[in-house]
């Protein structure tokens, strides 16, 4: 088995691939091995990480890799690393409560602030809505004020030129029946 091949096969593993600085290519630079070698378990020294290599198969080799639990031995514990933690000075705690009031009072004024400007904008926006509003009334009654004027004007001049022609009729009637008893007078109307 190459070395790639062995590489993809232990990347596969979750944690290995991050435990293991043999398969993070940008710790190892310039490397002592050619990637045509067979694997050597010497030069791959992790650890939390043991390798056992399994009979060799017609097929490859087969590996082995066991995770060691986390041991916290030779680690100096968090706690004496931390500084202790004193207890706050009554003058801290006045600072500390007089500053967050002050936060709050900012906070709030904030709020205020941008709770006016909300209704100055919805003050306005009604304003708008409503001039829009009475200028649509006010350009309705216009039209409709026109139209019933034009209507009024027609129907005037339709009723005017009704009576015109019926009086032509009446005029023509009478003509007609004074024609008829006398036959030597001729009217013409023009």
């Amino acid at each position: 088995m190459t070395l790639a091949a062995y590489k993809e096969k232990v990347k596969e593993l979750p944690l290995v691939s991050l435990f293991c600085s043999c398969l993070n290519p940008r710790t190892a630079e310039n490397p002592t091995y050619k990637a045509e070698d067979a694997v050597d378990l010497a030069w791959c020294v992790i650890k939390d990480v043991e390798v056992i290599e399994l009979n060799k198969r017609a097929s490859g080799q087969a590996f082995e890799v066991i995770l060691k639990p986390p041991s916290f031995d030779g680690l100096p514990e968090l706690n004496a690393s931390m500084p202790q933690r004193r207890d706050p000075s009554l003058e801290e705690i006045q600072k500390k409560l007089e500053a967050a009031e002050e936060r709050r009072k900012c906070q709030e004024a904030e709020l205020l602030k941008h709770l006016a400007e909300k209704r100055e904008h919805e003050r306005e926006v009604i304003q708008k809505a409503f001039e829009e509003n009475n200028n649509f009334i006010k350009n309705a009654k216009e039209k409709l004020e026109q139209r019933m004027e034009a209507n009024k004007e027609n129907r005037e001049a339709l009723l005017a030129a009704m009576l015109e022609r019926l009086q032509e009729k009446t005029l023509c009637k009478t003509c007609r029946a004074t024609l008829g008893k006398n036959t030597n007078f001729y009217v013409f109307i023009f």
